[in-house]
């Protein structure tokens, strides 16, 4: 029988196409005890929320807006069981603090009754930010804050019974189960490796000894929350680390773990210091699920696959193939609070889609702020950002179809305006345009099919090829105007600039001027390293192809050594170019890229020979090669090109114009500000512009 949802007059099907297409996505999962409406899983990710000023009544709306739109299941971000497990509040050891809680459990299950809502269970260990933090050896994380204090046998049970307490509250709070994570270098998975667990008592040793701690704790949370309440544990199928679990091991744990009392395994793929890229948008999609689908067949529970899947044909794909029987779909959801919904509808090409640029998300997390979406500035601000009817429609003209543009056009439709929008190019994007174009950026192309889509749904009058000025804007009477001209490239004082050597960012990007075998890039921000990249890459881009991917990081799936990784030196193809990349700046090359991927690119290029250079004075450019000054030592590097990547200055004349005719505009995007191409700023300034104009 078909579900039907009242939608403004009429009604429409909400599965029909579902039923079609995605079969296995949208069958339900029964578990016994209870049953899960459908395989779509928004997995955990701590967003923030946890700890903002009325962070509970935030993740209420956060959480609903996603249940009513039809996930299966949702999984909150990690709440720790005592202070030891993070050094934040953002606890639940209190029957106070589970009251809070039942502000999201009620929010979700008014949304949705059928939508069951888990509850993370994350103790950090030697991850807390605290000098408190714990692990079973006093061994610090590389990317840990402090030396753990080592745990002996009272601290050890003070852990478990923490554990099973915070189980406990979590169903008092109305949660429909918890989740127990037992991977990324947080406490669980520190007891499970030699190199972080040096004991020789009971706890350590053997790997009987070592998983001994992970098999208490879902002993005991069981026996806390009794048989009729989800129980999962994120296992860390494949850690990317030497030295980490061996596949035998892992399927060890993961029988040891089901006969003690879990319903579900999740499967997780990383210990946060490894060297591994896992969920950037480098990565293939569904690069990981092979591993779930081999351990699900020596398991026979339930298990949930994740990482990079962020369409509804790859969720689908996954669960045909037999890799999971549950997708996980994070950062999707945040890009996308209806993609379960648009799935069931048919209207696949209307999902904003995630492209993994971790820049809003995960950054922000690593950071200490606020989590949102690049694509969708509404993700986690729910509560502030709404996109209300207008009670007075405007003709508003906006110029420059560029990632600001697309986003104030779509959002100002939307709400009712009359939006018509400019484009002096053949075609919309603007800086995505090349972005697209980088190796491993190729996800970038599916926010402009959004954003086309977007156009013509929302009824944005499109005119491509039309450049338009003050006097034009004038005669057609619009209510307002939005000025999104973007940038143009910076051009640095050096001399010789206009040598023949001197090849544009844009012009390298688009393959319009020749570039040599021997090349200096001037500027290495966001845009030198997408070059680098660009003209040293060989081959199929790994982020479309998980053979190459895995031969790149050093992965074995096939033979799943201890770890995952190969321990051998990656095999990075390589143009054979000899790469010269140079910035002003003392500090070290590529120091200001984002958190989570900064380290993958100059990683990338350092494997495939590019020399990253600081403190560079730029002198001349003739036909000897790009004259320096390097830490105040005079060098020339004999190049066939010079690549200019110095920066940007915004477009603004037409914004001028406009104002001294009298006409009401606004400035948006890099035409406001060019400091560093930033679609992150762009698009939320727009969208939030949008929604009160």
């Amino acid at each position: 029988m078909l579900g039907y949802e009242q939608l403004g007059e009429g009604m429409r099907p909400m599965i029909a196409i579902a039923g079609q297409k995605y079969s296995k996505l949208f069958s339900p999962l029964d578990l016994g005890f209870t049953k899960l409406k459908n395989r779509a899983l928004m997995g955990s990710m701590h967003t923030g929320l946890e700890e903002a000023e009325n962070g509970f009544a935030r993740q209420a709306v956060f959480f609903a807006e996603r249940a009513k739109n039809g996930v299966g299941m949702i999984i909150t971000g990690g709440i720790p069981p005592n202070f030891e497990a993070s050094g934040h509040g953002a606890k639940l050891s209190t029957p106070e603090e589970a009251a809070q809680h039942r502000l999201v459990t009620e929010a979700v299950h008014a949304a949705d009754p059928d939508v069951k809502i888990c509850m993370q269970i994350l103790h950090a260990g030697p991850l807390a930010r605290t000098p408190e933090c714990v692990a079973p050896s006093a061994v610090k994380s590389r990317i840990g804050a402090f030396v753990p204090q080592e745990l002996d046998e009272a601290g050890i049970e003070k852990q478990i019974a923490d554990f099973a307490n915070c189980a406990a509250l979590a169903r008092s709070a109305g949660y429909d189960g918890v989740e127990i994570i037992g991977s990324g270098g947080y406490l669980i998975s520190t007891f499970l490796v030699e190199k972080t667990n040096r004991r020789t008592d009971r706890w350590g040793g053997s790997f009987e000894n070592r998983m001994r701690f992970p098999v208490e704790v879902i002993k005991r949370v069981r026996a806390a929350v009794g048989p009729n309440f989800i129980l999962i544990f994120r296992i860390s199928a494949m850690d990317m680390l030497e030295g980490g679990l061996a596949r035998e091991e892992v399927i060890a744990l993961g029988k040891a773990v089901v006969a003690a009392g879990v319903n579900i395994i999740s499967t997780h793929f990383c210990w946060h210091e490894a060297f591994v890229p896992t969920i950037a948008t480098m990565v293939p999609r569904a690069a990981f699920t092979q591993v779930t689908g081999r351990l699900r067949r020596e398991l026979g529970v339930p298990m949930i696959t994740s990482n990079r899947i962020n369409m509804p044909r790859v969720a689908e794909d996954v669960l045909v193939r037999g890799d999971a029987d549950i997708v996980s779909m994070a950062r999707p959801m945040l890009a996308d609070p209806e993609l379960v919904r648009k799935a069931a509808e048919g209207r696949e090409d209307e999902i904003n889609t995630c492209i993994a640029c971790n820049q809003a998300c995960l950054d922000h997390t690593f950071t200490g702020r606020l989590v949102s979406c690049l694509v969708n500035p509404r993700a986690c601000h729910e509560t502030e950002l709404a996109f209300n009817p207008t009670s007075v429609p405007k003709r508003i003209a906006v110029v420059g179809a560029g990632p600001a543009g697309l986003a104030f056009a779509t959002t100002a439709a939307e709400r009712g305006h009359n939006v018509t929008l400019f484009e002096a190019g053949p075609e919309i994007g603007g800086q995505f345009n090349l972005a697209r174009k980088i190796p491993g950026k190729e996800e970038f192309e599916e926010t402009l099919r959004y954003f086309r889509r977007m156009i013509a749904v929302r009824g944005v009058e499109l005119r491509l090829n039309t450049r338009v000025d003050a006097d034009a804007l004038k005669s057609e009477g619009f209510d307002e105007v939005i000025v999104a001209t973007g940038i143009e490239p910076r051009v640095p004082n050096i001399e010789g600039i206009d040598h023949s050597k001197v090849v544009g960012y844009i012009d390298a990007i688009l393959g319009r001027r020749k570039v040599g075998r021997k090349v200096a890039i001037i500027g290495a921000g966001g845009i030198g390293f997408d070059i680098a990249e660009l003209i040293t890459h060989a081959g199929i881009s790994a982020a479309l192809d998980i053979d190459v991917f895995a031969r790149e990081w050093g992965i074995d799936f096939r033979n799943h050594p201890r770890g995952g990784v190969t321990g051998v030196k990656p095999d990075v193809a390589s143009s054979g170019r000899e790469v010269f990349l140079m910035q002003r700046k003392a500090d070290a090359v590529g120091r200001n890229l984002g958190r989570t991927t900064g380290w993958t690119h100059r990683l990338v290029l350092q494997r495939r020979g590019v020399h990253l250079l600081s403190g560079v004075d730029y002198l001349k450019i003739d036909d000897a090669g790009l004259h320096t000054r390097v830490n105040g030592e005079f060098k020339l590097f004999d190049v066939d090109t010079v690549i200019v990547c110095a920066g940007q200055t915004s477009l603004r004349k037409l914004y001028d114009d406009l104002q001294t005719r009298g006409i009401k505009a606004s400035l948006i995007g890099g035409a406001f500000e060019a400091a560093e191409l930033d679609a992150k700023r762009a698009i939320d300034q727009a969208t939030r512009l949008a929604a009160v104009i």
